[in-house]
């Protein structure tokens, strides 16, 4: 993509976190994210699509941005969530176009996984 087309899109998104281990194991092992380290208090992603990161440097905030991510198959990322140390705060719901579920990650932050099937 050229710059013009990152124009006004999401370019990176920067997860706090309160144990950068945790992080990559839960992301890893429900995502298949893959991190490059930047020493103790940061580490970056790549999922295929977006880039982003896991920053030791500020604390989860109750109530923040929703980031929320897509999956052919609900119920089996529901349950490598709950697998991987995870916690489901929102069951599976149906909205128009797809149903969803939020879950918080193992530092806190509540994400939502959606899918039109």
């Amino acid at each position: 993509m050229s710059q013009a087309e990152h124009d006004r899109r999401i370019d990176y998104v920067e997860f706090p976190t309160t144990n950068m281990t945790e992080m990559k194991r839960f992301y890893s092992g429900v995502f298949g994210w893959e991190f490059t380290d930047y020493g103790p208090d940061y580490a970056s992603f790549h999922d295929g699509r977006i880039g982003g990161g896991f920053s030791a440097e500020r604390n989860p905030a109750e109530g923040g941005l929703l980031i929320v991510l897509y999956g052919a198959n609900l119920e089996a990322i529901e349950a490598s969530v709950t697998e991987h140390g995870g916690q489901i705060v929102r069951e599976t719901f149906e909205f128009p176009g797809g149903r969803r579920f939020h879950f918080l990650d193992p530092s806190r932050n509540e994400l939502a996984v959606w899918s039109d099937r």
